[in-house]
């Protein structure tokens, strides 16, 4: 094994410690208490969405992806059999991005490219809504690669002045060819080299949990592949739209992009 990836699964088993950050607002995780952990775990919904339920000491604590549509006020939770919780929202201002594209196809599309983007979404919204029966006790990950982080999700985007979707995940600098390593285990359920996100890798780490990795400039992964934390997925690049040479990291709960800052480690 190499040193790296060695350094990374013993860093990951420091931060599977560490507690995830209650954050109820448009884009963060609300943890909330489910009882008791005994028995099976109870199921939890978000509308008509499964949530994740882990085991947290003699507790079972579910993780809520909030989506960033959501309006601030109580949000309520569902748990079949049980009354259901309401969580209160908060309010968070998301920062304006103003990018320029030098290739305008990737600003207004001609027709085969707009059915290439529909078919593609749907291959990526069946991985990121997945549901795959796992235990877990934490929702922690490693960095998947070295480089400055930026504060980009949420951000409410502008390319060549025309307003688009928010940013739905972390833009983390580096070089071409940085190596990206899986931040936990899990098993691959998408690769590809798509029109927006270019070369592409989804893991499903298990109850709808999922992070993707975009603009890479190669893949060294395949799908249905069980993988560990620490393994190498492929190299940082700059393809589909982009400005330059960066690893888009997206994380996902209950079919939901939440912000990546929260699972991360400082």
């Amino acid at each position: 094994m190499k040193t790296s990836l060695f350094v990374a699964v013993l860093a990951f088993a420091a931060a599977a410690a560490m507690a995830t950050e209650n954050s109820p607002r448009p884009g963060g995780i609300a943890l909330i208490d489910a009882g008791p952990a005994s028995g099976d775990a109870p199921v939890v919904q978000l509308r008509d969405r499964r949530v994740l339920v882990m085991r947290s000491g003699d507790r079972w604590v579910a993780a809520v992806g909030i989506p960033l549509e959501t309006d601030v006020g109580p949000l309520s939770i569902r748990r079949p059999g049980k009354r259901s919780i309401n969580v209160d929202i908060r309010d968070y201002a998301y920062r304006e991005q103003r990018l320029t594209v030098s290739n305008q196809s990737y600003v207004t599309p001609d027709q085969a490219q707009l059915d290439r983007i529909a078919e593609e979404r749907d291959i990526i919204d069946n991985a990121l809504n997945n549901w795959r029966d796992q235990e877990l006790d934490s929702i922690a990950l490693l960095p998947p690669v070295d480089g400055p982080r930026s504060s980009s999700f949420g951000l409410r985007r502008f390319f060549n002045d025309q307003p688009r979707s928010p940013h739905k995940g972390m833009d983390i600098a580096a070089s071409t060819g940085e190596e990206i390593l899986a931040p936990r285990a899990g098993i691959v359920t998408a690769t590809g080299d798509y029109f927006f996100n270019g070369n592409t890798v989804i893991l499903d780490h298990g109850q709808g949990f999922v992070t993707m990795y975009c603009h890479l400039s190669s893949i060294d992964v395949e799908y249905g592949q069980t993988i560990g934390a620490g393994t190498k997925l492929g190299e940082v690049g700059a393809t589909g739209r982009v400005t330059g040479p960066h690893l888009h990291f997206g994380t996902y709960l209950n079919g939901t992009a939440v912000d990546p800052a929260i699972l991360l480690p400082d």
